[in-house]
């Protein structure tokens, strides 16, 4: 091949990969387009940006039934979430090809790796020991979610059931390394084929972007996109604040039932050894709970735990309704 030709090569593909960049950013970059995805649950969620990232704001708890169909229960119940002023979800609205992406086989086994259009945290399939897949324990609910350590609900699988009120033509969830998560369809309705390693590739427009499965990851697989990390999670993410120890898992623990009873109440169900058990809870003004626990033999313990002081980010502007 002659200079000037080998040339010609190079800045064509130069050119090539620059446009490349430029498409995977362009749908991402566009505030207004990553707005309308949440736009179906605006009376949930609150989304702002600045020139550089785009935030997200909910309680963390879904109108959808929570925690029903779990058998492989770890003790925890849903409570609202301060994921609201500087505590907010956040991630880039110029999202970038990292040279060394990230795999959720090896690590992000804590946190968040993405956010639902409706508010909810995604969580690696993997739990935090590094081996269980949480759908396949059955640890979650049929919307794919549980309660994690301090609490908080947050889903393991891709939130499909949100496409009956986003339509296939906008993402489910954001990763938090900038990219969007489609189901399983691309928007235009097509088969969304030949997915990477992380469960993305340039779709039709030649937009990078992340799709459910129905095999793992089943979310995205880690990140291509460049973040930081720090100690195997995503660096800046909310913190969920816990107003009790953790508990730990009740063996052969199945729950049937979750009910909102209002004013910030709850009331969960479970079977146990062929015995209806159920937890009652309440959250109080001050930020503290009052949980009532009553076992198979109509005996009942109660259990209150005071507010807890935030820690590090997590200053709140403005406060939703407690679902």
């Amino acid at each position: 091949m002659t200079r000037p030709r080998l040339a010609a090569v190079l800045l064509l593909a130069m050119l090539t990969a620059a446009a490349t960049e430029q498409s995977t950013n362009e749908l991402a970059s566009d505030p207004d387009y990553v707005a309308r995805s949440f736009r179906p649950f605006q009376d949930d969620v609150r989304v702002r940006w600045d020139d550089d990232y785009f935030y997200v704001e909910s309680t963390g708890l879904p109108r959808h039934p929570m925690m029903v169909g779990i058998r492989a229960w770890n003790g925890q119940v849903p409570i609202p979430q301060p994921y609201t002023g500087d505590n907010a979800f956040r991630f880039t609205l110029r999202p970038r090809f990292s040279s060394t992406p990230v795999s959720a086989r090896e690590t992000l086994f804590r946190g968040a790796i993405a956010v639902a259009t409706n508010g909810i945290p995604i969580f690696n399939p993997i739990k935090q020991d590094g081996r269980t897949d949480t759908y396949l324990a059955g640890e979650l609910d049929t919307f794919g979610g549980h309660a994690g350590r301090a609490d908080d609900y947050h889903y393991h699988v891709a939130p499909i059931h949100l496409s009956d009120r986003t339509g296939t033509g906008l993402p489910l969830a954001w990763a938090l390394d900038g990219f969007p998560m489609f189901g399983y369809v691309e928007a235009d309705g097509s088969e969304a084929r030949d997915l990477d390693w992380l469960n993305g590739h340039a779709g039709p427009d030649g937009s990078y972007h992340y799709h459910a499965s129905k095999e793992y990851p089943r979310v995205n697989g880690g990140f291509r996109g460049r973040i930081a990390l720090r100690n195997g999670q995503v660096a800046v993410q909310p913190r969920a604040r816990a107003v009790r120890p953790f508990t730990r898992p009740i063996r052969g623990a199945a729950i049937t039932g979750f009910i909102r009873l209002g004013a910030g109440a709850y009331r969960l169900e479970f079977g146990l050894r062929g015995q209806d058990h159920s937890v009652h809870y309440k959250l109080r003004p001050d930020g503290g709970a009052e949980f009532v626990f009553t076992d198979g033999s109509g005996r009942i313990r109660s259990e209150t735990y005071p507010a807890r002081a935030p820690r590090g980010r997590g200053r709140r502007t403005g406060a939703f309704p407690a679902l």
